[in-house]
């Protein structure tokens, strides 16, 4: 029946001595715990591990140790019990004898645990929970590439797999570690292709492949396959049959396309070491804490196959095995073909470990001296991938990085068969791989020159952006200001001139002049904001700061004052006429001087009757409501804040009136037509009242008329002083009080504070001038 399935031949290869034999001799046994163990965060392709225990701290088997850390990641469990000695750079498997974060574990020897999950009818686990349980294991590929097994098993949605490979081949010479795996645990194999079956939506060809140096494995496996749908295949051997890509081409004729993966066709491969450990992790909740790593070399009095703990030094392998150090000519981890020498034997084995060769100078002998290249084309023959080894190889002489991504580095395998057909003794896979890194990181650098490119020229777009958005508004000012000059020449040439000034028309109206009006008291509104925002205080401030501030708190106050100057003036000369506001009882002054029109009012209100008196200050008061009640009902209609403190000045005037109107009554009981005589001792007060008071109008005037400027404004300013300290006392005593007023106390307090900026700026100015 097997004679029937058809294999494919795949170009180039070779057939180095296998020297198998040497480790199949005995049984596979479990190697001891090792005294120490050295686990290294990053076992796998992907983002290295993510530390979750503490030095000190005690830990169990099974026990998570460091979590993955991103999709492309796997995680690191503890082999046995015992004590985080240390988390620290320890040297690691690699062939530059890097150093990476490592969990020292001392070992108590106990090999206690922590309870598994165990699944006994994992048949029946959906997709889902048997692809949580696989990355709970923290299984990464064992045939050497170490890929998270999780990623490769949850493939995307537009690949869909056909077909299942599980890779037995094991090509490289020496190691027999998958094949005495295939013989002692065939089953667990089976099992396992059949839960990667399950997970990649039962494929419609599952089958193994074997080379045919493995007659014991092959007939194992096809015994425990019998009764599924699972294909044992075996085909003839050649080196480098083990590669992904071969064995692809080798079972099935199709080959990978360049730069893609086996999905992207529709195939999955994986391990039998990898499938086992599925098994174990599905059916028995057992993390990835161990593997089959072959110990073989002329240099050891011992050579089998181990399964042996993660983390376990290569010395305590080697002494294990009876190694002899001055017999071996290197150690090498993994095998001739593609293995590596260690720099140290603290080196931990790790997951992707499957072989340690321990050979003498005779069995492995050091390379010959490379020599000049004879262009015989032997390299080119012997490649799998179907590359030109020697044009590479010049390329990379000479670092041509373009030639080399032209011709097509990035497919070679790093297989070795060119090397090891060379006559001249050139090591062309260090070429190879120093190229690679070359290249890698020439593609790093240019991504960070690229984002910083796209960098600058987001930025000085941006700047051009802003610029031009600042030139337009700039024109769309200079357009607007021509505009208002023209517009504003227009008017002047239709008003009339001075000269005709006695017509109606020259004169101005009381629109134009509410108008003014409103456009100075938004000029002082904007100046007392701007002088508001420039007297905020500044935490941390440096003296030239404040210098700053100063400055512009003056400036501010200037132009405060100029506002309010003319808006005074214009206010100075109302464009209704005076006795339409004045009460009727009031006479008009005969002068515009204040001080005049106060001793003319004061003689007025000497010569009036008690009566007459209540009855003027009952007119003021009604007219004072009225328009309190006016801007109550306002504040109301607008919830401003001062709606409440409006009510209550309502409410007083209401009292006030009542109170005056009471006194009025009680002057004139019976008619309030009727006069009354005047009480003399009350009209001799008020007289004597109204005699001071234009007595003191007087004197003030007369000394104002003596004063000087300076004099006129200290007055000003020690009167503003005055009245200052007693807003903030009342302010002060309204906060301790919480008054609903404390805004128009803070209000108050901050006019007069710009009023006596103001004055003190003026006598500044005047005291400079002088």
């Amino acid at each position: 029946m097997t004679q029937l399935i058809k294999v494919w031949d795949i170009p180039g290869g070779v057939h180095p001595p296998e020297n198998k034999a040497q480790s199949l001799t005995e049984p596979l046994t479990p190697l001891a715990i090792a005294p120490q163990l050295i686990l290294p965060l990053n076992q796998h392709i992907g983002a290295p591990a993510k530390v979750l225990v503490e030095v000190g701290q005690k830990v169990l088997g099974g026990q998570l140790l460091a979590e993955a850390d991103g999709v492309f990641s796997a995680h690191v469990h503890a082999p046995t019990s015992g004590t985080v000695a240390a988390i620290v750079e320890h040297v690691v498997p690699h062939p530059s004898g890097m150093t990476d974060t490592c969990v020292i574990l001392d070992t108590d020897g106990d090999d206690h645990w922590l309870a598994l999950d165990e699944a006994p009818e994992y048949q029946s686990l959906d997709k889902t929970a048997l692809l949580a349980r696989v990355r709970a294991a923290g299984i990464a590929g064992l045939g050497g590439a170490g890929f998270p097994t999780a990623v490769k098993l949850n493939p995307r949605a537009n690949q869909v797999i056909d077909t299942l490979i599980i890779n037995g081949t094991e090509c490289e010479p020496y190691i027999t570690a998958d094949d005495i795996l295939m013989q002692n645990r065939a089953d667990e194999v089976i099992a396992g292709t059949q839960i990667l079956s399950k997970l990649l939506g039962e494929p419609g060809r599952v089958v193994i492949g074997i080379e045919d140096n493995k007659p014991e494995a092959i007939s194992t496996l096809r015994e425990a396959a019998k009764g599924t749908t699972i294909e044992v295949v075996s085909f003839p051997t050649k080196y480098p049959s083990g590669g992904e890509k071969q064995l692809i081409q080798i079972l099935t004729g199709r080959e990978v396309p360049a730069g893609q993966i086996p999905a992207s066709i529709g195939i999955v491969c994986q391990n039998v070491g990898t499938t086992a450990a599925v098994y174990r992790a599905v059916r028995f909740g057992e993390p990835l804490v161990k593997r089959i790593t072959t110990v073989v070399g002329e240099a050891l009095n011992t050579q089998r196959n181990v399964e042996v703990l993660l983390g376990t030094p290569i010395r305590f392998v080697l002494e294990q095995h009876g190694f002899n150090e001055k017999k071996a000519s290197r150690l090498v981890m993994g095998g001739p073909m593609m293995g590596f020498s260690l720099p140290d034997t603290s080196v931990p084995l790790v997951k992707t470990t499957n072989c340690i060769l321990a050979p003498t100078r005779k069995e492995l002998p050091a390379p010959s001296p490379a020599q000049a290249c004879i262009r015989c084309g032997m390299c080119a023959e012997a490649c799998p991938a179907d590359l030109l080894p020697q044009q590479l190889f010049w390329y990379a002489q000479s670092e041509d990085l373009e030639k080399l991504e032209a011709h097509n580095l990035f497919d070679c395998i790093e297989c070795g068969a060119c090397s090891y057909v060379c006559p001249s003794h050139i090591p062309l896979v260090q070429y190879y791989r120093a190229a690679k890194g070359e290249i890698r990181q020439h593609r790093i650098d240019k991504e960070k020159s690229d984002r910083s490119r796209r960098r600058f020229e987001f930025r000085k777009e941006r700047i051009e952006k802003e610029e031009a958005e600042k030139e337009a508004k700039r024109l769309a000012r200079k357009k607007a200001a021509e505009a208002a000059k023209k517009k504003l020449a227009e008017q002047k040439a239709a008003t009339p001139t001075a000269g005709d000034s006695a017509t109606p028309a020259a004169q101005p109206s009381a629109v134009d002049n509410d108008k003014q009006r409103a456009k100075l008291e938004r000029l002082v509104a904007a100046a007392e904001d701007s002088l508001k925002q420039a007297q905020k205080p500044q935490d941390d401030a440096t003296d030239e700061q404040l210098e700053k501030q100063q400055a512009r708190i003056k400036q501010a106050e200037v132009k405060l004052a100029g506002a309010r100057d003319k808006l005074a003036a214009l206010g100075a000369a109302p464009s209704k006429p005076a006795a339409a506001t004045e009460p009727a009882s009031t006479p008009k002054p005969a002068t515009d001087d204040p001080v005049s029109a106060a001793i003319e009012r004061a003689k007025a209100k000497a010569t009036m009757s008690p009566e007459e008196k209540l009855r003027s200050s009952l007119e003021s008061l009604y007219k004072r409501l009225a328009k309190a009640e006016d801007k109550a009902r306002e504040a109301r209609e607008q919830e401003s804040d001062k709606a409440e403190a409006l009510e209550q000045g309502v409410a007083k005037l209401k009292e006030k009136i009542a109170s005056s109107q009471k006194e009025l009554d009680e002057l004139t009981p019976t008619s309030v037509a009727e006069p009354t005589p005047r009480d003399p001792s009350t009209s001799d007060t008020t007289a004597d009242a109204a005699s001071s008071a234009i007595e003191k109008a007087k004197a003030r005037a007369a000394a104002m008329s003596t004063m000087s400027v300076a004099d006129k404004l200290r007055n000003q300013v020690d009167s503003l002083e005055a009245r200052l300290e007693k807003s903030r006392a009342r302010l002060a005593k309204a906060e301790a009080d919480n008054d609903d007023n404390i805004d128009a106390f803070k209000s108050g307090v901050e006019k007069l504070e710009i009023k006596l900026a103001a004055t003190r700026e003026q006598l500044s100015e005047h005291n400079e001038q002088a």
